[in-house]
């Protein structure tokens, strides 16, 4: 069974959030490297077979709204620490609001960089430096256009940083798949998602859980398969790129998500 042409998205292009600071090198570890951007844009900007995609450009989040999930010593160490990677991260975090936001009216995807589920409200690692997810529900909720939200996580590392922010607000579910079975994967998230709705379910889009990257676990149809789930049993709907370090597929991988998910 292959992945569908999807016929339902060529008159309106789904919005994919990007903004080419993304490329950009600073200081992190080489295989968290600009071309994981690069490739996924490739393959995303050469669609034209399925109607293509529309990409916008967000802007850098103010300095104040990382306070919404972050404390104010963390903010000030990553800028003094490293401050090319400050400006690029505020950058990651605007686009995952601006998806948010998007995505109250429309489906879109953030084509992001740095990921940010490893970074908690008072320390990050695992290449993160700000929560992109917790700043997008969170602008959301701050603006009463949510009342609740499922956040998925599907990347092959549990989304730490995102627990520990976001664990003890009662309007906020968070679903770590974390397992190394293929079919229990699908399944944890098929019944999850078809068990209650939510105002909005964003999804942390990694991309790591592939067969041939380091989690060895999904297929390209199955990244297809998650991201029909997702359309079928939620209204509004976002992703935000996470992890995924296997170059020569990651584009394929990304754009038969979107498939399913737009």
């Amino acid at each position: 069974m292959g992945i569908p042409l999807n016929t339902e998205s060529m008159s309106i292009p789904m919005k994919i959030v990007y903004h080419p600071i993304y490329g950009e090198s600073y200081p992190t570890a080489a295989c968290e490297c600009p071309e994981r951007i690069s490739t996924i844009y490739s393959a995303l900007s050469g669609s034209s077979e399925d109607g293509g995609y529309d990409f916008v450009t967000p802007p850098q989040l103010p300095e104040g709204d990382l306070e919404r999930v972050h404390s104010s010593r963390h903010i000030a160490s990553v800028k003094q620490r490293l401050p090319q990677a400050f400006t690029v991260a505020r950058y990651a975090a605007g686009g995952a609001v601006l998806a948010a936001e998007l995505a109250l009216s429309e489906p879109s995807f953030a084509l992001i960089r740095p990921p940010g589920h490893h970074a908690s409200r008072e320390s990050a690692w695992g290449f993160c430096f700000f929560n992109n997810m917790a700043l997008a529900v969170t602008a959301l909720q701050a603006q009463s256009h949510i009342s609740d939200a499922l956040i998925l996580d599907i990347d092959l590392h549990f989304g730490d940083g995102t627990v520990n922010i976001l664990e003890d607000e009662p309007w906020v579910e968070i679903l770590n798949v974390g397992t190394d079975k293929r079919s229990l994967f699908i399944k944890l998230i098929k019944k999850k998602l078809e068990t209650t709705h939510y105002d909005m379910v964003g999804v942390s889009a990694g991309f790591d859980t592939y067969e041939k990257d380091w989690g060895g676990i999904l297929t390209t149809e199955d990244y297809y398969t998650i991201g029909k789930l997702i359309k079928t049993n939620a209204e509004q709907r976002f992703a935000l790129l996470e992890g995924g370090y296997f170059l020569p597929d990651l584009g394929k991988n990304v754009k038969a998500f979107l498939k399913g998910f737009e």
